[in-house]
């Protein structure tokens, strides 16, 4: 096992990250829509499987706790986090709708729905950016570099240039955190907060 090797090839894929034109105003985009959002008293949702709905809880986490600093909570949440009516709707409808049932019932016009999916191509949450841009709502994918099916789905899919799923997710969560960190010191200046 070469260690080093693996974080070579971490570090060159946010380095293609880093050159991308594209990328970093789609992040700014991303974020802009995001603030106008939580200033308009709505939503953050997200999704994604295995390590996707990982990213997506941790994001949800920086924003409805806190991220550097003490400051409001923002809702942001992850369709996840209900072990309950996850496994129920996935028995008693199909594992492909447990997103696309909870967007339904959260989802408003005008809140933002992020979909995490390192092939593009994940079933559960293509059905949730279809439903939520039925519903009006700002559609974000996440996704690696071909983007799959999201990438036509989604108002903004941010495609990390990678194939390998390791590397894709290090930089969903990189892509998070940025967007956590512009998000909080946009609506929350730090002005004499502790950090």
């Amino acid at each position: 096992m070469n260690i080093e090797r693996i974080i070579r090839s971490s570090i060159e894929t946010k380095q293609r990250i880093l050159k991308d034109p594209v990328i970093p105003e789609q992040i700014r985009e991303a974020a802009a829509i995001c603030i106008n959002t939580f200033l308009n008293d709505g939503k953050l949702l997200l999704c994604g499987n295995g390590g996707s709905a990982g990213d997506a809880q941790h994001i949800a986490a920086e924003l409805s706790g806190r991220y550097q600093y003490d400051r409001d909570p923002l809702f942001a949440e992850a369709l996840h986090v209900n072990g309950s009516y996850l496994t129920a709707v996935a028995n008693d409808y199909s594992y492909d709708a447990v997103y696309s049932r909870m967007v339904k019932a959260a989802g408003r016009a005008g809140d933002v729905l992020i979909g995490i999916s390192t092939s593009g191509n994940s079933a559960n949450v293509l059905n949730a950016i279809t439903r939520a841009n039925e519903l009006g709502m700002h559609t974000i994918g996440f996704t690696g570099e071909n983007g799959g099916l999201l990438a036509d789905a989604c108002d903004i899919c941010i495609k990390v240039p990678s194939e390998n799923t390791a590397r894709i997710q290090e930089s969903h969560i990189l892509i998070g955190h940025i967007l956590c960190e512009i998000i909080e010191t946009t609506l929350f200046p730090a002005d004499g907060k502790d950090q």
